[in-house]
């Protein structure tokens, strides 16, 4: 379903793709707030998320099988890079927020 963990840190086209997507929601932060951006941007991936699963599970009665275990896949994967980057920025929170 998506770049495996152990592939991301090898895999430039996996961070010029995050980066990416990270620069337009930084741009849509100058005209809405950093909140609103944040939730709209949840909420697509997981829009994005579900249509990829349904595209590849063969139907819709294989989607209705698959979904439980699709659903915990990116819960688990979206914790682990949540834990992972809130912890980036403990370990450099003063070069990050002097940003600001």
């Amino acid at each position: 379903m998506a770049t495996s963990e152990g592939n991301q840190g090898k895999d430039k086209e996996f961070w010029q793709l995050a980066d990416s997507f990270i620069a337009l929601a930084n741009e849509h932060c100058n005209s809405f707030s950093n909140k609103k951006v944040s939730a709209a941007f949840l909420y697509a991936a997981a829009r994005f998320n579900a249509f990829v699963v349904a595209v590849n599970s063969g139907g819709k009665e294989q989607l209705a099988v698959e979904k439980d275990n699709a659903v915990a896949y990116f819960m688990e994967e979206y914790e682990r890079m949540l834990r992972e980057n809130i912890d980036d920025h403990i370990e450099n929170f003063e070069r990050y927020s002097s940003r600001n």
